[in-house]
């Protein structure tokens, strides 16, 4: 592909992963190359990573069919190089390393003008509700573009955004000298997992029905892993001994899952929701109300205070880098999806080749 900034500005098309058409699949397509606006970055995708979304969206499921538009480009979480800035843009060069924060925002709202934008009601997710990052090139306003850190391994900005999940997460309520109990071990469960620890909380449980994901998250450095299909929680407390957590996160979606969580927290206790379960899920209202614990959604990232701790937190030692466990050319995409759909994988890199 074309390097120089003449080449770059000839350009018409490009490569993409398309959500062309409203049934299970993604398909590799020629599509226009985007044009940045005086407020906008066009970058360069070196490259990118699966998220759960991407699957909901390549398999098609209830969500995806309400949710998404076709033909739309996929994909949120990439790193790459800026090739191109707007006129009004000042604090980015060609050549800068970056990523971005793929939730784009109304910057009008009471919201945004009151400094949390991570809670604006016009947010529009990209490869979600508008052209994605599965591409050679992504244009995003500047606002939303972050600039990697040279200190940082290039292939971790490309997990950034659920890594971002899993800070956001983490810190929604002290932690330090805390029991913290994580339900659910997808690969933003186990990143949780590990924030908390590195925050300083005293115990970490981490629970789940895998053997694989399990494993991956011993790699992370979790000692206290259960397998909730061999053992049941309270049983395993017992001998870890606690006898309950002053703080909760749900990250698996079950309801199931949630209920073994209200019911092994401390009266008092808080409890972080980032797994988003299905119609109609009962839970114990009793157990919440009179057992006084605090319930908070969590949807993305706050902008940009996550960001910052996501950055200090692997500068002072935190290692996400075993959440990393696939790696593919962009040209097998399809294995890759496969891959992570069959629930044996952490997060999958698609090199771009850049």
């Amino acid at each position: 592909m074309p390097k120089k900034q003449e080449d770059i500005d000839t350009m018409d098309t490009m490569k993409a992963l398309v959500k062309k058409l409203p049934e299970k699949g993604i398909w590799m397509e020629c599509v226009p190359v985007p044009v940045p606006g005086d407020g906008d970055v066009l970058i360069r995708i070196k490259k990118t990573s699966i998220c759960g979304t991407d699957v909901h969206i390549y398999q098609w499921d209830d969500w995806a069919r309400r949710t998404i538009k076709t033909p739309m480009v996929i994909g949120h979480e990439f790193v790459g190089e800026v090739v191109k800035v707007g006129s009004r843009v000042t604090d980015f060069k060609i050549g800068d390393k970056v990523s971005g924060e793929g939730h784009i925002v109304c910057g009008k709202c009471k919201q945004c003008l009151t400094g949390v934008q991570h809670l604006c009601p016009y947010t529009k997710g990209i490869g979600v509700n508008m052209d994605g990052a599965f591409a050679e090139y992504l244009v995003m306003p500047a606002t939303n573009v972050w600039r990697c850190a040279p200190d940082i391994a290039e292939e971790l900005y490309c997990v950034f955004d659920p890594y971002g999940n899993a800070v956001h997460s983490a810190l929604s309520f002290p932690v330090a000298g805390e029991d913290v109990l994580v339900v659910g071990h997808g690969p933003i469960g186990i990143m949780s997992a590990a924030v908390c620890m590195h925050a300083g909380a005293r115990n970490v449980v981490l629970t789940g029905r895998s053997v694989y994901r399990s494993e991956l998250a011993k790699k992370l450095g979790i000692k206290h892993m259960i397998n909730t299909s061999e053992t049941p929680l309270k049983e395993a407390l017992k001998d870890i001994g606690i006898d309950g957590f002053a703080v909760g996160l749900e990250m698996s979606g079950s309801e199931a899952g949630l209920n073994d969580l209200i019911s092994n927290m401390q009266n008092g206790g808080k409890i972080a929701l980032l797994g988003v379960l299905s119609d109609g899920a009962a839970i114990d209202w009793d157990r919440v109300v009179f057992g006084m614990l605090t319930l908070k959604g969590i949807y993305g990232r706050e902008m940009y205070d996550t960001w910052y701790k996501m950055t200090a937190f692997i500068q002072s030692g935190l290692d996400i880098s075993p959440i990393i466990t696939h790696r593919f050319g962009v040209d097998d995409y399809q294995e890759a999806f496969e891959t992570m759909a069959s629930g044996k994988s952490g997060k999958i890199i698609l090199d771009w080749g850049k």
